[in-house]
């Protein structure tokens, strides 16, 4: 049994969607097929979930392009256009949220939302499968994989998902099962979300659950690259990388691989495949226990959107291990990422994700104990395998606040 991952720009359009059945019959057998909102739908959704929020009548102007949007590819599907009761039960549901009194926790409000992205394009993938003769069966992810209830970041609760997995996907009567990406469910039935482009880790998980032979991911390029093709020409494709390095590089901030995507893997030694949609006969990168050495070339990983906080005591002490342990609480308090940290005798320097609310409420926080000296809109860039030439490459005519090296990595906060 192999679990498949279709992005979403793996479905973003009718022909995206019967491309994907060539995929299918490329690959025989069992298979469970993990699907993200189709196209921009999640970024679109978020501006719905933000502006139900705050009561901004514009929602509805989102909203009915949503909708829109997926009865375009619907009747394009179908030839004519066609009402699905299943999704228009679905966006019914939505509707009727956002007429709905919202609650004070934006967070539980936007898993409410967002999560229809998903279940929406699964509806129509699975119901034009049926339709053309391809027998699957649509399953409500959210009924297997159970979470806490810490909204838009959900931990599974691996021992009662596994349960649920195994009762859900029995192979018995469909080789075929359609699933959603990126959400679970509590113990509640409440609607939760497992990070941004968390569709990774839903066929990550759901592959541990199984004991899948395979996950195979498919994107809009040929596999893993050595750096981003939308900002350094010239990139080379990774043929392939150990479950370490891929961990590296996910965590540095690569696109291609959802940061928590691994683990489950390599704790049953299954291989990921990374592969194109648009060649999907050719290998693409694989993702494995690899037991010689790799030679690879420098790897250039960049994250935009970074603040960097440099911290003085006020008193002038030294920075101490309780005063670091303080700061790190209030980072966690307040879900902020860190990517990036420096410390000399004085000052504690933290490169972080720069959250959408800004950082004034934590700068207001952290000057009652500190000096504080700050910096929005930077770049993290890490190169693993780095050369002098690499480093010269990236930092040429930009302005450095930080750097780190390693014997592998450099790291870089930049202007």
């Amino acid at each position: 049994m192999k679990v498949f991952k279709f992005g979403g720009a793996s479905v973003s359009s009718a022909d995206a969607v019967r491309n994907s059945i060539n995929i299918l019959t490329l690959n025989p057998g069992n298979k469970v097929l993990v699907i993200s909102a189709m196209g921009k739908t999640t970024n679109a959704l978020e501006i719905v979930a933000r502006k139900y929020f705050n009561q901004d009548p514009e929602v509805w102007t989102i909203f009915n392009e949503v909708k829109a949007y997926h009865e375009g590819i619907i009747a394009e599907l179908w030839g004519e256009k066609t009402e699905l009761p299943e999704v228009e039960k679905m966006f019914t549901q939505l509707c009727t949220r956002i007429k709905g009194e919202r609650s004070m926790n934006f967070d539980y409000e936007y898993d409410q939302i967002v999560a229809f992205g998903e279940l929406i394009s699964t509806q129509i993938i699975s119901l034009y499968f049926n339709k053309i003769g391809i027998k699957n069966k649509w399953t409500d992810v959210r009924n297997c994989l159970k979470t806490d209830d810490q909204f838009r970041e959900a931990n599974i609760n691996w021992e009662l998902s596994v349960r649920l997995a195994k009762r859900m996907f029995t192979f018995e009567s469909e080789d075929l099962y359609i699933t959603q990406g990126f959400i679970g469910g509590t113990l509640t039935n409440q609607t939760t979300t497992l990070g941004r482009e968390g569709s990774d880790y839903t066929a990550a998980i759901i592959a541990n659950l199984l004991d899948a032979e395979e996950v195979s991911i498919w994107k809009n390029v040929p596999g893993i690259l050595n750096a981003d093709p939308d900002f350094f020409p010239n990139t080379q494709k990774l043929d392939e990388l150990s479950y370490k390095e891929a961990i590296e590089l996910s965590y540095s901030g690569a696109k291609v691989i959802h940061p928590k995507t691994i683990k489950p893997l390599q704790n049953k030694n299954i291989p990921l495949l990374v592969k194109s949609f648009l060649e999907p006969e050719k290998t693409g990168t694989i993702i494995h226990a690899v037991e010689h050495a790799l030679e690879l070339v420098p790897v250039v990983i960049m994250k935009k959107n970074m603040a960097l906080i440099t911290l003085t005591p006020n008193d002038f002490s030294f920075i101490s291990i309780n005063s670091v342990s303080d700061v790190f609480s209030l980072f966690a308090k307040c879900r902020l990422k860190v990517g990036l940290i420096q410390q000399s005798a004085l000052d504690f320097s933290i490169g972080f994700d720069e959250p959408e609310q800004g950082i004034d409420n934590l700068i207001a926080m952290l000057q009652q104990k500190f000096e504080v000296k700050y910096n929005t809109g930077l770049d993290l860039v890490t190169i693993r395998y780095y050369t002098p030439d690499s480093i010269t490459q990236i930092t040429n005519g930009r302005k450095v606040y930080v750097e780190q090296k390693s014997r592998r990595t450099a790291r870089m906060l930049l202007k």
